[in-house]
């Protein structure tokens, strides 16, 4: 009586452990493989220069900001008589030039700006959409002004109204 157990038992199993094994090998490998690959993409997507496309991509110059002082004082029609506005406004750029043009041109740019606000009403100015409005209409008025001047309109970024009063 032989207790061994027979051979062709012993290697029937075998075959299917290692297939097993082997599969989930190479699914490790794939997964380890595929992390990597995605690690370096993304590490060198993190360290590239900025340059796109053959392009370099300029750095933003700060913001800089021309006053226009003294306050715009300007009287309009309201309800029941004559009213008034003051106004503090600010003019925004990154253009060293457009600063400079806006500087130098300070006195018409003040003239058109006193033009439009005598306009105004003070019911469409009691509103945030009616400053808004009128915030936008400044904007074009400036951009006007520097673009009759030779220089870039689109170059003014924005107007900042710093001061609001209504009387």
């Amino acid at each position: 009586m032989n207790d061994t157990v027979a051979p062709e038992d012993a290697t029937e199993d075998s075959p299917k452990a290692g297939k097993k094994g082997l599969i989930i090998v190479i699914a490790l490998g794939v997964v380890l493989l595929a992390g990597g690959g995605g690690g370096i993409w993304f590490w060198n997507s993190r360290q590239a220069s900025p340059e796109v496309a053959g392009t370099k991509v300029k750095p933003s110059a700060p913001l800089q900001f021309h006053a226009l002082d003294p306050a715009f004082v300007v009287n309009f029609q309201g309800s029941g008589g004559a009213r008034f506005l003051q106004l503090e406004v600010r003019v925004a750029s990154r253009e060293g030039e457009t600063i400079a043009l806006l500087k130098a041109n300070d006195p018409v740019i003040r003239n058109d700006l006193l033009m439009l606000f005598g306009v105004q009403n003070q019911a469409a100015l009691s509103d945030v959409a009616g400053k808004e409005q009128l915030r936008e209409q400044t904007l074009t008025a400036v951009r006007g002004v520097v673009e009759r001047e030779g220089g870039k309109g689109d170059s003014v970024e924005s107007v900042l109204f710093t001061s609001f009063v209504m009387q």
